[in-house]
C-alpha cells in the first residue's frame, strides 16, 4: 500500500501508482511525463488559435522553444529566492532540478517576458501574441499539475470533504508539508501510515479547465489586445489565492504566503487594468 493514493470519500483505491518508469537503463519521472505533455498541448493549442486569428504558427513554435527555457529559468529563480534558506549553504544545489523547486508564478513571469522580447523582435503586437499564448499556457497548467499527484506533493491541510485524498506517510515528498492536524486524523490501512489531505493540484486544475472554458467563450468578445491575457491572469490569479490559503508547502516572505499575496495584488490590479483600458477603447472609438 506505500505506491498507493485513496479517495475515500468517492470510493476510489489506486493501489499501484508510480513515481516513475524505467526505460532501459534509465529513470523517467512521471512528473517530467506529464510537464512535457502539458507543453505539447499547449502549443498545440497555442498554434491552432495562431491559425484560427489569421497569424503564422511558425511565430508560436519559435516562441515556445525560448519560451519554454525561460519559464523553466524563472520558475526555478522564484522558487530560490523564496526558499533561499535551502540553498545558503550548497549553492550549487540550485543547478539540480532532480531535486524539484519550480514555482508557477515564476514559470508565467518567464513566459511574459519571452513573449514581450520576441515580439519586438519579430514586429508582432504584444497583446496579441499574449492573448494568443495564453490559451496554451494555462492548458499547460491543468495538465501539469497533475505531476504534483504522481509525486505525492503540493497538498492542502486536513480535509473530510468530498474530494478528500489519502497518502502514504512513507511516499509523500517532504514530510514537513504533514501539519499536526493531519497526524492527529492519520489512519493505518494494511501496516500503512495514511494522511487525509486536500487534493489542491485538483482543484487547481479544475478551476483552470474553467478559466480556460472562459477564454475559449470570451476570445472572440474582447474589446482590446492583451484583455484575453489579462483575463487568464486574473482567473488564475483569483483561484490561486484561495487554493494558497489551504496549501501546506507555501513560500512565504515573514509569515505571510507569497503566491497569496501576489495573486490579491494581481486580482485588485488587473481589474483596475481592464477598467481603464476598456475605457480607453470606448474613447478611441467615439
Amino acid at each position: 500500500m506505500e505506491d498507493a493514493i485513496l479517495f475515500p470519500n468517492l470510493h476510489i483505491t489506486l493501489r499501484h501508482v508510480g513515481k516513475s518508469i524505467q526505460i532501459g537503463s534509465f529513470t523517467v519521472a512521471f512528473y517530467g511525463i506529464v510537464i512535457a505533455l502539458g507543453i505539447l498541448v499547449g502549443i498545440f493549442l497555442a498554434t491552432r488559435e495562431a491559425k484560427r486569428t489569421g497569424q503564422s504558427e511558425e511565430d508560436y513554435m519559435d516562441l515556445a522553444l525560448y519560451a519554454i527555457i525561460f519559464s523553466v529559468i524563472g520558475a526555478r529563480i522564484y522558487y530560490v529566492v523564496f526558499s533561499w534558506g535551502l540553498y545558503k549553504d550548497d549553492v550549487l544545489s540550485i543547478f539540480n532540478l532532480r531535486q524539484g523547486g519550480l514555482a508557477i508564478y515564476g514559470a508565467i513571469i518567464g513566459a511574459v517576458l519571452t513573449v514581450y522580447v520576441v515580439a519586438k523582435k519579430k514586429h508582432k503586437p504584444v497583446g496579441v501574441m499574449l492573448d494568443t499564448g495564453c490559451i496554451g499556457l494555462v492548458a499547460g497548467q491543468i495538465i501539469g499539475r497533475w505531476g504534483n499527484f504522481f509525486n505525492r506533493e503540493v497538498f492542502g491541510g486536513y480535509t473530510n470533504n468530498l474530494l478528500a485524498m489519502q497518502l502514504p506517510v512513507p511516499a509523500v515528498r517532504s514530510s514537513s508539508d504533514i501539519t499536526q492536524t493531519m497526524w492527529e486524523h492519520a489512519k493505518t490501512i494494511q501496516g500503512v501510515t495514511f494522511v487525509q489531505v486536500h487534493p489542491t493540484f485538483l482543484y487547481e486544475g479544475l478551476w483552470n479547465l474553467g478559466v480556460l472554458i472562459l477564454l475559449y467563450i470570451y476570445r472572440d468578445r474582447k474589446k482590446f489586445s492583451g484583455e484575453l491575457f489579462m483575463l487568464y491572469l486574473g482567473g488564475y490569479a483569483l483561484g490561486r489565492f484561495w487554493i494558497e490559503g489551504i496549501r501546506t508547502d507555501q513560500l512565504k516572505i515573514g509569515v505571510l504566503p507569497v503566491s497569496q499575496l501576489l495573486s490579491g495584488l494581481l486580482v485588485v490590479v488587473l481589474i483596475i487594468l481592464d477598467v481603464w483600458m476598456r475605457r480607453k477603447h470606448v474613447d478611441s472609438t467615439n
